[in-house]
């Protein structure tokens, strides 16, 4: 078993990393797993910019387990090292077989990053990391108080700045809900305390976000609300803090994914909704369970299926246009939304 704390990591990378092939990393943070998933292929000594040696895929278009383990054993058209980067892993099947057939037997020329979001115990992706000795599976937890005050220190220092007792108390506030986003943040201040040397509270107030209360969750259920309003707003937010917004789409698929499931249950047995979530929500925060419950409500299985479409045309559209991507992402997130509204 090589499971790796959140904690760990900076002491991971440095020391252990090198000595595997494969990696897992999840987590409710996914500005910080993929601040990491970066951190580790930049030790590869893999040119990240070569499209030859570096393969980019999206986990909810892998077409069977054979279509990443031809990717993984093919040899770079150039020789040398090759890494595989997987995006949105969660409960995809085909992935779960493509890693535990890897884990067995290792790749000699090739390394593979898988992204994944909140994996809780037990599922089946984190099992198959932190099962085998040859799979680093790294949990990446939001920021504690003492990973913040690191983070502020060092990204200050780096700029060159101090910063005062009230500043940093206002900053403590304001961050800690993404990692990326908190990091975007400080860089924002850092930039606009150019040519200071302290920082005080009345900088942080006025060129500070709130980092803390980002969160994809947000933007996913003013879709399924019919909200759109507060998915601009959510958007906004999202976007102003450099998250990616294929992220946003790839949380609202699973929720969709996750609603064909429990619309199937209730149309087969003629159960309620709230007992349907009882029983195949899990995962699901508390406070979001009514309203998902409300979705399942007005939303039928062909509807759903169509959104489903929907989303999964848009990801191939982003990845091939990604110059387009916040405002295809925006446009077909509006959409559903309305059609959520009509119900």
């Amino acid at each position: 078993m090589s499971e790796i704390k959140s904690h760990e990591f900076d002491n991971f990378l440095q020391r252990s990393a090198a000595g595997y092939r494969l990696f897992l990393l999840y987590g409710p943070d996914r500005g910080l797993v993929s601040e990491r998933a970066t951190a580790l292929a930049e030790t590869f000594g893999i040119p990240l910019d070569d499209p030859f040696a570096v393969v980019k895929m999206d986990a909810t278009g892998l077409q069977g387990a054979g279509s990443l383990l031809d990717e993984v054993n093919a040899i770079g058209l150039f020789g040398g090292e090759k890494l595989v980067w997987m995006r949105g892993a969660s409960t995809e099947k085909a992935l779960i077989d493509a890693l535990q057939f890897l884990a067995s037997d290792p790749p000699v020329g090739a390394r593979l990053i898988v992204e994944a979001g909140d994996l809780k115990k037990g599922a089946a992706l984190r099992k198959v990391g932190e099962s085998s000795r040859s799979v680093a599976s790294i949990a990446c937890y939001s920021d504690d108080a003492r990973g913040l005050q690191a983070l502020i220190d060092k990204e200050l220092s780096d700029a060159g700045l101090r910063i005062s007792p009230a500043g940093r108390e206002r900053l403590m506030d304001a961050l800690g809900g993404d990692r990326m986003a908190s990091r975007n943040e400080l860089r924002k201040l850092a930039l606009y305390c150019l040519g200071k040397d302290m920082v005080d509270e009345v900088d942080v107030l006025g060129i500070v976000g709130d980092a803390s209360a980002i969160s994809v969750d947000d933007a996913v259920d003013a879709v399924l609300k019919g909200d759109p309003d507060a998915l601009l707003h959510a958007m906004k937010k999202i976007t102003t803090s450099k998250t990616p917004p294929f992220l946003v789409l790839q949380a609202c698929l699973r929720q969709f994914q996750q609603l064909d499931v429990m619309r199937a249950e209730m149309d087969a047995n003629r159960q309620p909704p709230a007992q349907v979530v009882a029983t195949l929500g899990r995962g699901l925060h508390f406070r979001r369970k009514p309203v998902v419950e409300a979705a399942l409500k007005h939303w039928t299985a062909p509807a759903i299926r169509r959104e489903l479409s929907r989303l999964q045309s848009t990801i191939y559209q982003s990845r091939s246009r990604q110059s387009l991507e916040e405002s295809l992402v925006i446009q077909n997130l509006l959409a559903i939304t309305i059609q959520s509204a009509r119900r």
